[in-house]
């Protein structure tokens, strides 16, 4: 019988339910991964192979398999590693059955054993959350994920800290949400719309395209103070609501740029070059990472010299 480990991927700011099915069974020595993997989850059966012989367990000499399901949606990243390598302790009579039937996993493992951080675990939380399930993410990650709101999540910074946690050997406490008002107001300094002297026009110009979510094409030369004006447009935007917040924090989750307490607070602001590439702007690539204009939604986002764009 298969064991079945809960994950997730990635589909934009969309999350897919992903089961990590690790049966072990007789025949000849083999580790294989099926499921549409990319590289980076191919090569995890090294970095699993390399954590567990730092704890001082080896993969039996049989034949291992790691089925990714569903097996039409490609898998991307290394944070398929902790659910692969806790289903292989599952199989292995090293972890409770039932252990897990109620978690959603995501990791990467460094040879020595740590839980190394990733990117996703606010999308990965909400998603948990959602399920009515727990997130167990990385220590780095714990966060961000803490703001999806009523879930348990653990972040144990080593796989052997988890090991002993599963095994009711020394339990980890969920991490929980230290905030008492919900208002996302305290944004921090900021260029301000005061430190403009002159411009009447740019300025109201400004506040009509603040007030009412519009375009604004600013023309002029050199030094007219087009990109300190730009700049400055954040400063009169209403502050961010919490769902608004948590929007924002989703997509700069996914690209590994949210700041130290996990929360986005306040309205991002993108000035890309007018070299960035089409897929730097747009988003896509080989992970499909978020683009600047993805980076800047519900913000500003400042093309500067627009023609060479």
């Amino acid at each position: 019988m298969a064991t079945i480990i809960h994950t997730v991927a990635f589909r934009g700011i969309d999350v897919i339910n992903i089961e990590a099915q690790v049966q072990i069974s007789n025949g000849l020595p083999a580790f294989n991964i099926v499921g549409l993997p990319d590289k980076a989850v191919a090569e995890s059966k090294e970095r699993v192979r390399a954590a567990l012989h730092a704890m001082g367990l080896s993969l039996p000499a049989k034949r291992l398999t790691i089925n990714l399901a569903p097996a039409d949606v490609t898998k991307e990243g290394a944070h398929y590693d902790l659910p692969i390598a806790l289903g292989l302790l599952v199989a292995m009579e090293v972890l409770p059955s039932d252990c897990l039937d109620s978690s959603v996993v995501i990791g990467e493992l460094a040879l020595d054993g740590r839980i190394s951080k990733v990117n996703g675990a606010l999308p990965a939380a909400i998603h948990a959350q959602g399920q009515h399930m727990s997130l167990i993410c990385p220590k780095a990650c714990g966060h961000e994920a803490i703001w999806a709101g009523d879930i348990d999540v653990y972040a144990p910074d080593t796989l052997l800290r988890l090991i002993n946690h599963l095994k009711g050997v020394q339990l980890l406490n969920p991490l929980t949400l230290n905030i008492a008002d919900p208002v996302l107001d305290e944004t921090g300094p900021m260029p301000d719309m005061a430190d403009i002297k002159g411009q009447e026009t740019a300025r109201y110009a400004l506040e009509i395209a603040a007030a009412g979510g519009h375009n604004l094409l600013m023309l002029g030369p050199p030094g007219a103070g087009k990109s300190m004006l730009a700049q400055r447009l954040p400063s009169i935007l209403p502050p961010l609501s919490p769902r608004e917040a948590l929007d924002i924090s989703m997509i700069h989750s996914l690209s590994g740029s949210l700041p130290e307490d996990g929360l986005m607070r306040a309205r991002p602001y993108r000035d890309p070059h007018h070299s960035a590439s089409l897929p730097a702007l747009v988003g896509g690539g080989q992970k499909a990472n978020p683009g600047e204009i993805s980076l800047a939604h519900r913000g500003v986002l400042f093309l500067d010299e627009f023609p060479g764009f």
